[in-house]
């Protein structure tokens, strides 16, 4: 299925771009989130006419993002929770523990923002953790974990 870009996609390409992807991922994704349209020839018209303006929001979202980067740029939080006495956790931090330790921080992430590849974090210790902001904008930050002993 052959779609227009509405903004940057990672490995799929950029504004404007007129790409081939398979017809699940444009009707389920794409195309009702807004970041793709059918590649008609009414479409390309339309979008033809419409460019600068999507250029101007998407340059807009990439200094917003970078912004943030800066204000994130050395961040270190720390997360205290329960732990045994060899620093296993009982349980895990996640990106929602994350996430709320930045804001209390004084900087505004989503938890979608958050990526752990390794998936949560479960010993104590200083753990880097990237923070994806834009498809053009990465940042990480160091996430300490502090053992509380239990009883």
């Amino acid at each position: 299925m052959q779609v227009i870009l509405l903004e940057k996609i990672e490995n799929v390409g950029s504004l404007g771009d007129l790409v081939d992807v398979k017809s699940g991922f444009a009707r389920n994704f794409l195309l009702p989130q807004g970041k793709a349209e059918m590649a008609t020839k009414d479409n390309v018209e339309a979008f033809q006419q419409r460019r600068a303006e999507l250029e101007k929001q998407q340059a807009e979202a990439l200094s917003a993002a970078q912004a943030r980067a800066s204000k994130l740029e050395g961040t270190k939080v720390t997360i205290t929770s329960r732990s045994g006495t060899e620093g296993k956790l009982f349980g895990s931090v996640g990106t929602e523990e994350i996430r709320a330790a930045i804001e209390a921080a004084g900087t505004a992430v989503e938890k979608k923002e958050i990526r752990l590849p390794d998936g949560p974090l479960r010993i104590v210790g200083e753990h880097p953790v990237s923070l994806h902001l834009h498809s053009d904008v990465d940042v990480e930050v160091m996430v300490d974990v502090v053992g509380e002993d239990s009883d």
